[in-house]
């Protein structure tokens, strides 16, 4: 190993943070071929103390050079290039581990884009230059690192990129590429704060059983907190959560977590119970250890909760993923297994958990309850999705908008009467809401309920056109006079653009079209007339029903405002 330098550091973290990551993952063995622009990774690598390193000037036999040491000791071996076409001159012995499925960290140094085709020396189109040959790779530009969240990015990229080397049942070859702009060689002193880079372990568990580190941790852990975005309806899920809830975990699970469960942990409407943890210390409701599994949250409230007061508890991904997702920006291991198979590994397991974390939760969940509220608000969205969801039957489909719409359902505990609740919470986009409930209508054997706003609506309007639409299908229009969340986001309120720019009233003549397309119309202007409609709404039909719900704007984002001061 090289001697470990005291005294002046590199200034450029990004190449800091490689090599911590490389010697967390194993690299013992470096090859450096020289050059000026990589010279900071050089002197990051060889004061770094934690490498072997090897100096081979042609960076063809440094490469396979690496290679070899790779083979014989059986460990990853990084190669460290300029920029140019030396990096090309790596491609016959990164091909070879390709093929030979052999870890091989190639790291380049390259000129900051805006300087690549500028006749610039030593430049070329370097990123991606070996993507048909290595299983991952990584562009990094010094505007990127310097970012509020740079260095979390880079962590977690990072971490991507080297499982997928090193850790996965499949290894090979990957590539770095560091855009590095000058100066190059700026030294430091070595106490100068910096964000250092921290592996994110990567379980690949099999066999329906958890590693004992895992298991010990999960067992040792007084305050766990389950956060469930979205999954498909599987009983299964419900029932092992509902079991590990019974023992003292607290479950967040989000309206499209189709998780359905009985115990009184397992806490439904996240953002009011968000707002219910008001009544206490916050430090009450903090988690030693914080398990995510399913797909994408919705509530902005947990995502800032966490963030902001768990920087201490471990974080836990459960699912299969191809990277790391680390919403909560303190991931610390991705466990890659099915998340029935380790709920039922880890609810075999004797625990002491923390009876007064769990009390606090559902304080908070009975404190941020929206019913009472929603019934005693004037009318506005708050009330009408209230009384839509209340009025409907047991038993159908629900789904929701993007904006809004899916926001106001997971307010209120009867979203728990639906068979399912979905949203296109993949991406969150407005575009094709509609078309969705319509194919999802056209498939499923109960009925389906679309909850949608107006600019939603207006967007995939062209959706009613669609032939077969069922006659149980039925179309409530949340229309409160354009894109009402962003009268409510801090982002857009107080612009003097509001309503011009963002609100951007649609045309949505919603009789006309229903006349035209076939569908029955009612409208609602108010508490009393969505009372007298929603009977005849829900009622067995010849025809899908589109019913509009016409709320004034500004009351609408107010009473929302007001709720959750």
């Amino acid at each position: 190993m090289t001697e470990k330098t005291t005294g002046r550091r590199i200034s450029k973290d990004s190449c800091l943070m490689v090599c911590d990551l490389l010697e967390q993952y194993g690299v013992r063995n470096v090859v450096l071929s020289p050059g000026s622009r990589n010279a900071p990774i050089i002197v990051a690598v060889e004061r770094s103390g934690a490498f072997r390193t090897r100096i081979v000037i042609d960076e063809r036999s440094a490469a396979f050079a690496a290679l070899g040491m790779a083979l014989a000791s059986d460990e990853p071996v990084a190669v460290v290039c300029t920029s140019g076409t030396a990096l090309l001159n790596y491609a016959p012995a990164v091909a070879e581990a390709y093929y030979r499925r052999i870890p091989l960290i190639v790291v380049s140094a390259d000129r900051p884009a805006e300087w690549i085709d500028q006749d610039d020396s030593q430049t070329i189109r370097q990123p991606g230059a070996l993507n048909n040959i290595v299983r991952a790779t990584l562009d990094v530009s010094e505007s990127i690192y310097a970012g509020k969240d740079g260095p979390w990015w880079l962590n977690r990229r990072l971490n991507d990129v080297l499982s997928t080397a090193i850790c996965g049942p499949v290894k090979g070859p990957v590539h770095i590429n560091l855009q590095l702009g000058e100066p190059l060689v700026d030294l430091i002193p070595e106490d100068t704060p910096r964000v250092k880079g921290q592996r994110i372990d990567t379980i690949y568990a099999y066999g329906g059983s958890v590693p004992t580190k895992v298991a010990r941790d999960f067992a040792e852990a007084g305050k766990v907190l389950i956060v469930v975005g979205f999954t498909q309806p599987a009983t299964e899920l419900s029932v092992l959560l509902d079991d590990l809830a019974r023992s003292g975990c607290v479950v967040l699970k989000e309206a499209q977590s189709n998780v359905h469960c009985m115990s009184e942990n397992v806490l439904g409407c996240v953002d009011a119970t968000l707002r219910g943890t008001r009544r206490r210390l916050e430090a009450d409701y903090v988690p030693e250890l914080v398990v995510t599994m399913g797909g994408a949250l919705l509530s902005r409230h947990v995502k800032s909760f966490l963030r902001r007061n768990a920087r201490g508890a471990r974080f836990w991904s459960v699912g299969y993923n191809d990277h790391a997702v680390d919403c909560f920006q303190g991931l610390q291991a991705r466990i890659e297994m099915n998340p029935c198979d380790f709920l039922r590994a880890v609810a075999q397991l004797p625990s002491k958990r923390d009876g007064e974390f769990a009390k606090a939760w559902r304080e908070a969940a009975r404190c941020g309850s929206s019913e009472r509220e929603a019934e005693a608000a004037p009318w506005s969205d708050l009330s009408g999705v209230h009384m839509l969801l209340d009025g409907a039957p047991a038993g159908w489909n629900l789904q929701a908008s993007n904006g809004t719409a899916v926001r106001y359902v997971q307010l209120f505990e009867s979203y728990e009467k639906f068979a399912t609740v979905h949203c296109n919470r993949g991406v969150s986009g407005i575009d094709g809401c509609t078309s969705t409930a319509i194919g999802f209508a056209q498939t499923a054997a109960e009925p389906t309920l679309l909850l949608t706003g107006d600019m939603s609506a207006a967007y995939d309007i062209g959706a009613l056109a669609m032939n077969d639409i069922p006659a149980s299908f039925r179309m409530a229009v949340l229309n409160n006079g354009g894109g009402g969340i962003f009268r409510f986001i801090p982002t857009t309120r107080e612009l003097p653009e509001l309503e011009k720019a963002f609100v951007a009233c649609p045309r949505l003549p919603l009789r006309a079209l229903a006349d035209g397309y076939g569908f029955r119309y009612m409208e609602a202007k108010s508490k009393d007339e969505l009372a007298a409609v929603l009977p005849e709404f829900f009622r067995e039909s010849t025809s899908p029903i589109i019913l509009n719900i016409l709320t004034p704007g500004e009351q609408s984002a107010a009473t929302l405002l007001n709720y959750f001061k």
